[in-house]
């Protein structure tokens, strides 16, 4: 008798067991279903916030905007003066107010700039020994700029700020490189 039930509790508990284990499942594919509307619905929403704001895009003093962008990244006013754009490989170079400091400002990533270094035929070697990007030290301080860290317009006022200071198209380029280079 003791072992039919010590046999009925145990059939009990793995029949309990796998019950909870099956809504617990059935739980977790509806929480995860949930998180996927989510995410589709907050996507939507940006993209519609968006497209209200896109023909709204403006910005009147580039130099500034992208002293005000350069600070939320490095965390130190740059108070920036353009010194001169290079076309091959795309690059804004800047100097800091103070003078102490040279940044570039750049499409291109490190991994971007080291392939067109190792490139042993590449079309911009020829180029190499007027811009500065080319001949980065290894101590130089790289920020990235992106709409994570920069605003949700960033990647459209960039493409207006671009144009305005080096007179390049951006295309459809997410994130600018900021590296700055001590004098």
């Amino acid at each position: 008798m003791e072992i039919m039930l010590a046999i009925v509790v145990v059939a009990a508990v793995i029949f309990f067991g796998a019950l909870i284990s099956m809504g617990n499942d059935r739980q977790r594919k509806a929480i995860d279903s949930l998180r996927e509307q989510l995410v589709l619905w907050a996507m939507q929403d940006l993209k519609i916030k968006r497209e209200h704001l896109v023909q709204a895009v403006q910005v009147p003093d580039p130099l500034d905007w992208l002293n005000k962008t350069a600070l939320r990244v490095c965390a130190y006013d740059l108070k920036l003066q353009v010194l001169e754009v290079a076309e091959e490989p795309q690059s804004l170079i800047c100097a800091s107010g103070d003078g102490d400091l040279k940044v570039i400002f750049s499409p291109l990533s490190p991994l971007d700039i080291r392939r067109i270094k190792s490139s042993r035929q590449s079309r911009l070697s020829q180029f190499a020994g007027q811009n500065p990007l080319l001949h980065l030290p290894k101590s130089v301080n790289i920020h990235e700029l992106s709409p994570l860290n920069s605003g949700h317009l960033f990647d459209l006022e960039l493409g207006l700020v671009w144009t305005a200071l080096t007179g390049q198209s951006w295309g459809t380029i997410n994130s600018l490189w900021i590296y700055i280079l001590g004098n």
